[in-house]
């Protein structure tokens, strides 16, 4: 009988696929290039035996896993894939989304541990969170589990506006947010999980890395040569100039220098808007 128990009804089989599949056709809303909730779903469930939560409680958790981006999809959002800051209209429409996601998971047949789970998915341990501002114990342990394993999978996978990070970084981001955003429990747990192929499915390997920041730096040194060759050039033509022709008195064109402060405010702003970017799809999406 016991044997029996331990495995899956038909029930539960055929409830998995169907949200397996609701989970993939999310994935592909956020434009995410790999499977997103299936990933979550695994981690979020390995999680889970390390606290010993029941079978029931785990299958609803794996079903919330899968359908816990259900809200963005049914929104359709176009500043979920576009890069910069969001404004505060958008932040606000933003937090709508769970509860979307609880609603959409219950007419697609969760269980209601499973909805609520979706609901409570990005609240925050210090109740800095959303939809309820709910904190601490307040929060079901299977949604902290579940808060825990989705930042880890979205830091670890490629975005439209960004490339996805390495397992190291994901691991830093999460112990500097323990007790903040995390629970400090769960974010212990998470952290033990070692051998998964979940772990690192996705994330740029170390060396990878290194090498990227490397030829970006060496492709900053030869930008800052050609413009410092550039200004030269420019220098030695206009005291040529000067040499061969009588002065006219005329003011110096201003094109050149609008369009220099240009590049460097955009620059900025770039800057900005990729570091905001980072922030929202890490603690908001």
């Amino acid at each position: 009988m016991a044997s029996t128990r331990s495995q899956p009804t038909d029930e539960e089989r055929l409830a998995r696929e169907v949200f397996v599949r609701l989970g993939a056709s999310a994935d592909e809303s956020e434009a995410y290039a790999h499977p997103h909730a299936a990933r979550i779903a695994a981690l979020a469930d390995a999680c889970a035996k390390l606290f010993n939560l029941g079978r029931a409680d785990r299958a609803s958790l794996r079903v919330a896993a899968l359908a816990h981006a259900l809200g963005l999809a049914a929104m359709k959002r176009d500043y979920l894939s576009r890069a910069g800051a969001l404004g505060e209209e958008e932040r606000l429409d933003l937090a709508r989304h769970p509860v979307i996601g609880e609603q959409e998971a219950a007419r697609a047949g969760a269980d209601r541990a499973a909805q609520l789970i979706v609901r409570w998915s990005h609240e925050w341990w210090n109740g800095c969170g959303y939809p309820d501002a709910l904190r601490r114990e307040q929060i079901p342990l299977a949604a902290r589990i579940l808060r825990v394993a989705d930042a880890y999978c979205a830091l670890t996978d490629d975005r439209p506006f960004r490339r996805a990070g390495t397992e190291e970084e994901a691991r830093r981001h999460l112990a500097q947010w323990a007790g903040i955003e995390f629970d400090p429990r769960v974010v212990h747990a998470f952290l033990s999980l070692h051998g998964l192929p979940e772990l690192r499915s996705f994330a740029r390997r170390e060396d990878e890395a290194r090498a990227d920041d490397s030829q970006a730096s060496r492709d900053a040194a030869t930008g800052e040569e050609v413009a410092a060759h550039g200004e030269a050039t420019t220098h030695a033509t206009a005291a040529a100039a000067e040499d061969d022709e009588p002065r006219t008195g005329r003011a110096p064109e201003a094109g050149a220098d609008i369009y220099a402060a240009t590049g460097d405010d955009s620059a900025a702003v770039e800057a900005s808007g990729e570091a905001a970017a980072k922030h929202d799809d890490e603690q908001s999406v």
